[in-house]
């Protein structure tokens, strides 16, 4: 089965991925930081029978993770595919996960929240994904009882989630931007209209292969239509500025830029990831740009997904030192770019 970057979406060369996020909690429980280790794995119950004790097409479609039980390296690949929070992954204490087989949807159960219901999509495609977790929350809804409060909306555990409890986010690949150093300046402008940038992990991480998530702040006042609705308007404007921006990078530059890092990346024998993430940019730039096509922008957003230090180890079945790691992400990269 294709994983979701595997597939095809709108404005696929600068949105890497959209997603939607809902955070829930259930009536007649504290929040997971206030609960006993009983609550907790009453929780996990409840929220894993609401999918695979119904008659919805959900309900064969999830594998589930206890994370008490998921080795330290597992948790961490599953937090490089975007699948759960490095919080979660962190500490697997009372704390489970739903994921589908495609990873597609994510459940993350006692994180901050009783039930944070992820859904990631390939391009631009913020509503799909949107109708995809409305679809799980309802499903989840009819037998946990959300706590909800007529003026204040979803109740969550952080007060700045009060209200539709929805975090939109679109993964943008600008690396024009970044060269011209747009980026800080066009932060600052978005935080006026109540969205944010952040690192390629989300809030505090670093920034990797020049993807950054832009995604909404505000979500109580707002319903989830005008959230989405005003970060794909401020997502098609960065499209557009990256895509000025690219139009002015000499083209024979870019191609030679885009072909060594063909080179190095089809035949090397060692690759460290911080090398490997610089010359992927380079890459995945210049398919975007349609002055390379001996691969397309999914082979580029697989190899990122797998090539991460986490993931490599998981493919290796346990723990690698970093020599070793950098040996089989040059065999893999290889592999991958051979078919």
């Amino acid at each position: 089965m294709n994983k979701w970057y595997m597939n095809d979406g709108s404005e696929r060369d600068i949105v890497v991925s959209s997603r939607i996020r809902l955070a829930r909690n259930l009536n007649g429980y504290p929040f997971p930081n206030k609960m006993t280790s009983e609550q907790k794995y009453e929780v996990i119950q409840k929220v894993s029978d609401a999918i695979t004790k119904s008659r919805s097409k959900w309900k064969n479609k999830f594998v589930f993770y206890d994370m008490d039980k998921i080795s330290r390296i597992n948790a961490y690949s599953m937090v490089e595919r975007h699948l759960i929070s490095p919080d979660f992954a962190e500490n697997g204490q009372g704390r489970a996960a739903l994921i589908t087989e495609d990873e597609t949807v994510s459940i993350m159960i006692n994180e901050e929240d009783h039930v944070r219901i992820q859904v990631l999509t390939s391009g631009l495609e913020l509503k799909t994904a949107y109708k995809i977790a409305n679809e799980i929350d309802s499903l989840l809804d009819k037998s946990l009882n959300f706590a909800f409060d007529s003026e204040l909306g979803y109740l969550t555990e952080c007060p700045t989630n009060l209200g539709t409890g929805m975090r939109a986010c679109a993964m943008l690949h600008i690396p024009a931007l970044e060269t011209m150093g747009a980026i800080n300046p066009l932060g600052n402008t978005i935080s006026k209209i109540g969205l944010t940038m952040r690192g390629t992990f989300g809030e505090g991480s670093t920034v990797k292969c020049s993807m950054y998530q832009l995604s909404n702040q505000v979500t109580l006042g707002i319903s989830e239509s005008s959230a989405i609705e005003n970060l794909e308007n401020m997502t098609k404007q960065i499209i557009a500025r990256e895509r000025q921006a690219r139009s002015g990078i000499d083209r024979d530059k870019l191609e030679d830029m885009a072909y060594r890092a063909w080179g190095v990346l089809s035949s090397a024998r060692m690759i460290s990831s911080a090398e490997f993430l610089n010359l992927a940019d380079k890459l995945r730039l210049g398919i975007g740009m349609e002055i390379f096509d001996r691969v397309g922008l999914e082979v580029i957003d697989e190899l990122i997904m797998i090539c991460q230090p986490a993931s490599l180890q998981v493919k290796a079945g346990g723990a690698l030192d970093e020599e070793t790691r950098d040996k089989l992400r040059a065999r893999t990269i290889r592999e991958t770019l051979e078919k």
